[in-house]
């Protein structure tokens, strides 16, 4: 298997003796903002397996004579490789390549920026001989530098033989000025520099890191379910028999069924009695009502413990061998946090906060207070805490877990995640974490530089076109190098305003634009059912999962019409038949005429692809969920290699209607029909 995909990779060779920099920390030919990069230059850039990088510096050198770049990248198992950037037409003296990295690890790299003497004297050589300046002088220039080229030892046969028959017409007083511009303008030996210049002044920037993780850390489609819910049955007297493991494996074929990679679970543990929360929140739980997941602990045990009401640790781990036989992983919850009646409450008082009452603290938010949570301090016994949390990860991964969801993690301290990521990757770097912060930018953005894989975003309130150009023109360039957002376009706990009141199209439209504009998205169950009734007052549903449970009918829904798992299982086909959308960078926003017409593309090069071909997707959303939508859109087809002007063919992935398209084109979304367009770029001209 090889180590990278690249379209620029050139012949390896070891790396020349570097110019003097004459104790400066410049260096002759500047080199400055190093990409990838995370902003803290104490964290390492991350990327995943497969994922088409862009390797980006800024080079320049004073006066008019060109410079190259390159980029040497050595793999975790030492393997080494050379790859040249060009020059972004940007007026910003950015340079640029694109490699994917298979090979999972640490992998080093550093760029190197070179005096391009053959490239300048091209230039040069073909303005003056072509006006008649010069012209004996730049054809001795030139046969000098072919002659020193032929005496390189790494070139073969056939390159020094065409290198001296250069060098030999430029210095023949019989050819003509038309002879040595044929030579000045020779596409092979333009390509012979290319691929082996003549490199003076070296300048070597210093070694650089990029971790790159498995592929799952980086692209997947999430689904949430509660286990409880999956099987539950109502009683003659109005309580409720849990459903199991056993009988929420019922429900792993149509999840799978739909195309989705990972099942996720709310908390499996017990559930604290003391203050238990009853319906919707309430502080007077009824009998029967089984209380939130997240106010873990009780006499049965603690986060290391199941709710004997879904089974036995033996039912679980068959539950999460079922999983793997219908391709799905299972990834579990973890909040780190306690109920009142948790084993640590009585074995560990230093772990959590004591008021001068005597009483314990409460997690707040507020006014609001979670009677049924106490947070922990981790600041009192923190070797302890760290031990056991740690404790805890190591024994749901030896039940078969690798990947967690993380409850609040912008609550704990950012050092102890760091600690923790780190140690439990350095021996599984298969383990993936989820960070659940809908926190401020700067606290987000710190837990994905400490560790966490992948993490929840904005995306969940970003619902305008212009809102969701900038949301998208983020996560796919500006936190790219660090940050891997999971669009979930609904949670337990959230049910946005747009999802409340857009009717069945804004969940089309929502399902469409998270599916296609990240490489990682998630769903909520439900959401197939358009489940869009609110508590009053707040942004989630009524009848909250969370305190009972739920009761759907998936098949009957889906046999009468009336469910979404259609569309969100054609969504991840395509998803998974376009390698373009298992790509986080490469998206491009373009412009149309209409507020509510967001259009973007995804496109990478066939070099970067498994199966060597290019593949471009152009999404059209209508993100208006009550109307119909005509417009004109723009499009800057360069960008999949189309010239501006020039007809390509498109196919609408959903509909399968096919239409002729150039830069303009006209567009009619009805959200009641069709709100979104999913194009593939058949064929180009």
């Amino acid at each position: 298997m090889p180590v990278l995909r690249s379209g620029s990779q050139i012949p390896l060779r070891p790396a020349e003796p570097t110019q003097a920099d004459a104790g400066t920390r410049i260096g002759r030919i500047p080199l400055s903002s190093p990409r990838p990069a995370a902003p803290d230059p104490r964290f390492r850039p991350s990327a995943f397996s497969g994922e088409a990088v862009p390797f980006q510096v800024t080079a320049f050198r004073e006066g008019h004579d060109l410079i190259g770049v390159h980029v040497r990248l050595t793999s975790p198992s030492g393997a080494e490789s050379l790859h040249r950037l060009e020059p972004l037409r940007d007026g910003f003296d950015r340079w640029r390549t694109v490699v994917a990295p298979i090979e999972q690890g640490v992998w080093t790299f550093r760029f190197e920026a070179f005096a391009d003497d053959v490239a300048t004297w091209q230039h040069a050589a073909d303005l003056k001989i072509a006006a008649g300046v010069d012209t004996a002088l730049m054809r001795e220039i030139g046969a000098r530098l072919f002659t020193e080229a032929a005496t390189q030892k790494d070139r073969g046969a056939a390159q020094i033989r065409a290198l001296i028959a250069a060098a030999a017409t430029l210095r023949d007083g019989d050819a003509s000025d038309d002879d040595a511009l044929a030579v000045v303008r020779d596409p092979e030996l333009a390509a012979f520099f290319r691929e082996r210049p003549l490199r003076s002044l070296l300048t070597v920037g210093p070694d650089l890191e990029l971790l790159v993780e498995r592929e799952r850390a980086g692209v997947g489609a999430w689904y949430e379910f509660f286990p409880r819910s999956e099987g539950a049955k109502r009683r003659k007297d109005g309580t409720v028999r849990s459903g199991t493991f056993r009988t929420a494996a019922q429900r792993l074929p149509g999840v799978a069924g739909m195309g989705f990679d990972v099942v996720y679970l709310p908390p499996i543990h017990p559930i604290g009695r003391i203050n238990r929360k009853g319906r919707n929140n309430t502080l007077d739980a009824q009998p029967g009502d089984p209380g939130s997941p997240y106010a873990i602990g009780a006499v049965e045990g603690g986060h290391d413990a199941i709710l004997p009401e879904l089974g036995s640790p033996a039912d679980f781990r068959w539950f999460v061998r079922q999983a793997q036989a219908q391709g799905l992983e299972v990834a579990l919850d973890l909040a780190l946090q306690a109920a009142p009646d948790h084993p640590w409450v009585t074995e560990h008082t230093e772990w959590f906060t004591t008021l001068p009452d005597g009483s314990i603290a409460y997690a707040e938010n507020p006014p609001k207070k979670y009677q049924d949570i106490y947070p922990l301090n981790f600041d009192i016994d923190p070797a302890g805490i760290y031990a056991e949390m740690l404790r805890i990860v190591r024994h749901w991964i030896a039940q078969g877990v690798k990947i967690f969801r993380v409850d609040n993690p912008h609550t704990k301290p950012l050092q102890f995640w760091e600690w923790l990521i780190a140690t439990v990757n350095a021996d599984d770097p298969d383990v993936i974490f989820l960070s659940e912060a809908f926190t401020r930018p700067a606290v987000m953005r710190s837990l994905a530089m400490a560790g966490f894989q992948q993490s929840y975003s904005y995306f969940t309130w970003r619902n305008t076109k212009a809102e969701l150009e900038e949301f998208l023109q983020s996560i796919s360039d500006e936190t790219a190098d660090f940050m891997r957002p999971n669009l979930f376009v609904n949670t337990h706990d959230i049910l946005t305003e747009y999802l409340q009141y857009g009717g069945r199209p804004a969940y089309k439209i929502r399902a469409a634009i998270a599916a296609t504009g990240g490489a990682t998205y998630g769903v909520y169950a439900g959401y197939e059912l358009y489940e869009n009734v609110a508590r009053p007052g707040s942004e989630e549903n009524i009848d909250n999962e969370k305190y009972e449970f739920k009761f759907r009918e998936w098949e009957q829904a889906e046999a009468d019409g009336d469910s979404l798992a259609p569309y969100l299982r054609r969504l991840n086909e395509i998803r998974r038949q376009h390698p373009a959308l298992r790509q986080l960078r490469g998206l491009k926003v373009h412009w149309s005429d209409d507020d509510a017409i967001l259009v973007y593309s995804k496109h990478i090069d066939g070099a970067l692809t498994a199966s060597g071909e290019s593949d471009t997707i152009i999404v059209v959303a209508n993100v208006d969920p009550h109307s119909m939508r005509q417009t004109m859109v723009h499009l800057d087809t360069t960008v999949w290699g189309v010239p501006r002007g020039w007809e390509y063919e498109v196919e609408d992935l959903i509909t399968g209607a096919v239409w002729t398209w150039n830069q303009d084109a006209f567009v009619r979304l009805d959200a009641f029909v069709e709100p979104v367009h999913i194009l593939h770029v058949r064929k180009r001209p």
